[in-house]
Order: structure tokens, then sequence, then C-alpha cells
């Protein structure tokens, strides 16, 4: 790529005041007038920086097909404040999306890992809706939503991983060995003691995406989440969504196995076409599953 302008670094600020790291990757060569490509807003998991290898792997994988914005969430690397893992986080997707349309991309697709991947569902979802978060509206909508091994719900508890992830946020010397040994920063109160404060969850949103396209990609080895999270999420969806199962795939940027950053990025002239063929790639995909649609009725794994 020594055609390609250099990475950009900025910073961010987000409608409730956080400053996010950034990184863009520009697909556009240095001279000439190509057709300018849509952008990727990469929103990281759980301890995802923009200088994590796995991370920028994933960025530069996508970089070959389009423009990439990468960020860092709050409470991560560089940036302020403290992660809610996908709560809050709604505003920094926002604060890129709406980055990518001042920088002049006409399309924008949001893509998130793990963590990350809630909070683009999330976001789409929300600001699409005109729901109010924390008193805010989301104003910038993206025009299509890729979730790669997002949770359906809050409080997995039934994986090991996901456990040592709540002994992370729920104990002071987890909190410690988070900021430590991954570089993140954890409130004391992560979350409300009230049930009925929490916010929202992935599959309770989703069906409010629609009429963009969504695609949920996860992987049969995953070890945080399920299949049945991404079953639960294509189904709440509805006809708006794709799901791809990728066996050998194991969890969110760390996991990803050989192809898969390609497929999605040659995957998205398709799905900014709303899943049609002859978008631009052959969607015959042995990865695809097909669900049962269940609207936008919430649903559980």
């Amino acid at each position: 790529m020594l055609d390609r302008a250099p990475t950009v670094y900025r910073v961010l600020p987000t409608a409730d005041a956080e400053i996010l790291a950034t990184a863009l990757l520009d697909y556009g060569p240095l001279v000439g007038g190509e057709p300018r490509p849509p952008v990727v807003v990469v929103v990281p998991g759980f301890s995802g920086t923009i200088a994590r290898r796995a991370v920028r792997s994933v960025a530069e994988g996508l970089r070959w097909h389009t423009n990439v914005l990468l960020i860092e969430t709050r409470g991560h690397g560089s940036s302020t404040g403290r992660c809610t893992f996908g709560d809050r986080e709604v505003f920094d997707v926002d604060a890129a999306v709406g980055e990518a349309r001042r920088l002049g991309y006409d399309r924008v697709v949001t893509v998130g890992w793990s963590m990350g991947g809630a909070a683009v569902l999330r976001h789409a979802a929300l600001a699409r809706s005109g729901t109010s978060v924390y008193g805010r509206l989301l104003r910038h909508i993206p025009d299509a939503v890729v979730g790669v091994s997002a949770t359906s719900r809050w409080f997995v508890r039934d994986t090991a991983p996901m456990r040592r992830i709540h002994w992370m946020a729920e104990t002071p010397t987890g909190r410690l060995v988070a900021r430590l040994g991954f570089g993140v920063r954890i409130p004391a109160s992560p979350w409300s003691p009230v049930p009925a404060e929490w916010p929202a969850a992935p599959v309770d949103l989703i069906g409010q995406i629609a009429p963009a396209p969504t695609l949920i990609v996860h992987g049969e080895q995953d070890a945080y989440f399920s299949v049945e999270h991404a079953r639960a999420l294509a189904a709440a969806a509805g006809p708006s969504a794709r799901l791809w199962l990728v066996p050998g795939f194991g969890h969110a940027e760390a996991g990803v196995v050989p192809g898969l950053v390609d497929r999605i990025g040659r995957y998205l002239p398709c799905l900014l076409d709303g899943h049609r063929h002859g978008s631009g790639l052959d969607v015959d995909n042995g990865w695809e599953t097909t669900v049962k649609h269940t609207g936008n009725r919430p649903g559980v794994p």
C-alpha cells in the first residue's frame, strides 16, 4: 500500500464530553480521481486499542476494500472516560459516524466487535428510532451495520471468559487488573443495581435498525458467547439482516480465521445494496444461516 495516504491520528469529542483517540486509514490513493468508497467505522471489543495487534490487523484488512475510521472507545487506551460495556459507548459510535459525515463520506458502515458489536447495534437502533439516551439524542445514523461476536443480552455468566470479565467489572482487584493488564478503566459501579434501570439489551433494540441492512457474524468456536446469541439477534432483526456462522472462528478480533476480514470487506457493496445479489460479490455463502424472524419483539437466546 505504498500508494495509499498515510494513517491520520486525531482526537474526537463525544456529545457527553469524552475525548476519543481515532485513526483514519484512507483507502484512496495519494493522487488520482478514483470514486470515493464508503468508510467503515471500526469499534473494537473490550481491551481493544489502536495499538493492539489484532485490532490493527482487522483495520488494515478492511483498508484493502474501503476507508477505515478506527476508534478507541471510552476508558480504553488514550481515550478519556470509563468503560461502560456497550452502554454509553453509543455516544462514541455516534461521534465517529458524525465525524465520517463531516469528512465527506456519503456512505458509512459501522463494524463492531464483541462489546463494540453491542455498541454499534444499539447505536443504530437508538439513532434511527430517535430515542433519548441519558437526555441526549443520537444524531448520526449509519447506512449499514455489522456486528461481529456480539452478545444479545447483558450479564452473560455461563462461560468462563465472561465470568472473568464480570470479576474485572465488579471487584476492586478485578478493576486493577483491567487497568494495569489490559489498559481498561472501569468505574466502581459500572451498572445500576436496579434491573429496571439497565439499558436496553441489543436483542431488544435490533429490530429498530431496519430498513438499514445488518450483518451478524459469529464464530462457531466462540468461547464467550454461544451461537444462540447470534441467532437471537438475527431473528429479532428481521429480514433486513443476514447471519454468518463461521466455522473455526473464535471470538472477536483475536479469534478471526483467514479470509474472514477480507470476506466482510468484499461484502460491503452487497451489504450497502440491501444484501442484493449481483452487488459486486457472489453472495452464495456457506457461512450464511437461515433464521426464523421474530420481528421487533424482544427475545433471549
